[in-house]
This record gives C-alpha cells, sequence and structure tokens, in this order.
C-alpha cells in the first residue's frame, strides 16, 4: 500500500495551447484539481515553488485555500528552496496554513535548485555567512525552521505588554501541534538524505539526484533511501520516517493519452549537468498501456522502498484532463501493484 498524491509546477503561460494562460489560471486551477483528487481517492496535493518564474511561488495562500476546500488530503510542497525563507515568518506561514487545513500540511524543503536568475536569494535579501555557501545557507535557514516549529519560547517578553503574556518566553504564533514531524528534505544526494535523517526530517527524493554511481536512477534512489533509514535509526528517533519518490507516469487508456503522450517519449534515463562541476542523472518517464506499463513499475526499485508516490502532472493541459491521468493511475494502475 502507498500514498498517492500529484505534484504540480504550476505553469502558465499565454500561449493558445495553454489550459492555464495566468498566474490566477494556475492558482485557482490548483484548488480545484486538488478538490478532484480528493474527491477520486488520491491521497495528497503536492505544488512546486520556483521564483522569478512564471510558475507557483509563494506557497501558504495556496495551501491555506486548498485547506478550506477540502478535507482529508494531504496539502504539500515539493519543494520550497530555503535559502529564499525567513524562517520566523515562515513558520508563522506554515503554523496558519496547517490550523486552516486541520494538520494536513506536508511540507518539503530543500536547499534549492538551479535558479531562473542569477543569485536570485539576494533580491530577497538574504546573503551567506562569511565562510558559506549559498546551500549553506539553506541549510541553516532549515535547522532554525525546525528548532522554531518545536513551539518552545525564545523571545523576552516585554514587561509592559499591549496585551497580558503568558508566563516565560514567548513562542510564535500560530503555534500547530505535530507540524514539525511533518517536514520532509529534498535531498539529491546520498549525504544530504542521511543529514535529513540526522535533523529528524522526512525524505523526498525527485525525478533527478546527482549521479553518484553511474546507476539508473531508481537504483541510486533506492540505495538513498535505504542510506536515509539507517541513519534514522542511528540518530535514535522514535516515529517512523515517511519518504516520497516523484515519478512521471501515464497510462494510456484513450485516444487523448496516446496523442500527447504516446509517441515515444523520455524511455531513459538522461545525464546533464547541473552546473559546471555536478553531474546528475535525471529520471525516465514512464507511458504505456496499462499492461506495459505495470511490468514497468515492477522493476523500480525507489519506487517499492518508498511509502509515499507523486505523480507529475501537466498542469498546463487543464483540470478535467488531469483528474483523467490520476484516475487512470488509480484504477488501472495501482491495484495491479498493490499500491491500492
Amino acid at each position: 500500500m502507498k500514498k498517492i498524491g500529484f505534484l504540480s509546477f504550476g505553469h502558465w503561460t499565454p500561449s493558445t495551447h495553454s489550459q492555464t494562460r495566468s498566474a490566477a489560471d494556475a492558482l485557482l486551477q490548483s484548488i480545484d484539481l486538488a478538490v478532484e483528487a480528493e474527491r477520486l481517492g488520491m491521497d495528497g496535493a503536492y505544488f512546486r515553488v520556483h521564483h522569478f518564474a512564471q510558475q507557483l511561488a509563494s506557497p501558504f495562500p495556496l495551501l491555506a485555500a486548498v485547506g478550506t476546500k477540502t478535507r482529508k488530503i494531504e496539502i504539500g510542497t515539493a519543494v520550497i528552496d530555503m535559502r529564499y525563507e525567513n524562517p520566523h515568518y515562515m513558520a508563522e506561514d506554515a503554523g496558519a496554513a496547517d490550523l486552516i487545513a486541520t494538520g494536513r500540511l506536508q511540507l518539503g524543503i530543500s536547499r534549492g535548485s538551479p535558479e531562473q536568475v542569477i543569485d536570485g536569494w539576494r533580491y530577497f535579501g538574504y546573503r551567506p555567512r562569511e565562510g558559506e555557501k549559498d546551500e549553506d545557507m539553506g541549510r541553516r535557514h532549515a535547522t532554525e525552521l525546525l528548532d522554531l516549529l518545536r513551539g518552545k519560547g525564545f523571545a523576552q517578553p516585554n514587561p509592559r505588554p499591549m496585551f497580558p503574556n503568558p508566563p516565560g518566553l514567548l513562542r510564535l504564533e500560530p503555534y500547530s501541534e505535530g507540524l514539525r514531524d511533518r517536514i520532509w528534505w529534498g535531498a539529491a544526494s546520498n549525504a544530504t538524505a542521511v543529514w535529513a535523517a540526522k535533523h529528524g526530517m522526512n525524505l523526498q527524493t525527485s525525478t533527478l539526484k546527482f549521479d553518484e554511481t553511474g546507476e539508473p536512477l531508481h537504483i541510486q534512489q533506492a540505495a538513498q533511501i535505504r542510506a536515509f533509514r539507517t541513519a534514522w535509526q542511528d540518530a535514535g528517533h522514535t516515529r517512523i520516517p515517511r519518504v516520497s519518490v516523484s515519478r512521471s507516469i501515464f497510462a494510456l487508456v484513450d485516444d487523448h493519452d496516446r496523442a500527447y503522450f504516446g509517441r515515444g517519449g523520455q524511455e531513459e534515463d538522461k545525464i546533464g549537468f547541473l552546473d559546471e562541476s555536478t553531474r546528475a542523472i535525471f529520471g525516465r518517464s514512464y507511458a504505456a498501456e496499462p499492461d506495459v506499463l505495470i511490468e514497468q513499475l515492477k522493476k523500480d526499485e525507489a519506487i517499492a522502498e518508498a511509502d509515499t508516490l507523486l505523480l507529475t502532472i501537466p498542469n498546463q493541459l487543464g483540470v478535467a484532463y488531469n483528474a483523467h491521468v490520476m484516475e487512470a493511475i488509480l484504477t488501472t494502475v495501482a491495484p495491479a501493484l498493490n499500491w491500492r
């Protein structure tokens, strides 16, 4: 059994071929898609965060809005770039959105990925400290957020406040109990997966990873997940951690599916470079008739290791088509693989 969610990058473009031609389209359709996903029996609605791009960016208004329109489905991110975040402000936003969603937030964060602009976090007012790289700054912001989400008081109260204070040091409000255990780290390497485990975060592993062994992506990710779980045990955490993998999977069940995805896509992993020195492996897409797809997915070792599968969706094809894509996976693929 697996939890199955969708992951939307929230693209929009004024192209006549796009169903999301504006930022408003992308946001409002994201809410509608989460409602449809819940109706179909999906377990999660997750959204990517990209700055300086025609994609979803500030996540908390969207997460809160989805929280008011749904009742059961998990609502999350994959991932928020922590180089851009003020941990204190983020703790308040996350606490409020989680309370609105009645404790259903699953926040994926990371140190960040290649950007649309050069050092975009500088425009948000952040600078690495002396001796830090920007990825170090992102991890520092993440650990500060984790500390704040423990709900411990840290701020000295004013002796003459406008409103009465509770005794002792003050924490940020609103505080949402349990949110600290629902923070995930998007790890692109084995080392950062181990780092996430030591800090008590769940693990998200995506459709790309640093190429550390030259093996297929799913094999490298399976090893990454096992390293994460070993580090979790070694750290002495008492709860069971969660692990998600992202995949592009399309069951070809009608002519629309075949027209969009049945023309022979990316059936093999690809190798590329995220910067001048970072070699990465990008995962293949799966698109086939359900019986073929089932046999292909049986061989994906990372999916087998994970408890949660996030289906990357082509959000620009509209709510109705993406609901069809999800329903096809739930009805023709998931039962045969014992995901349901």
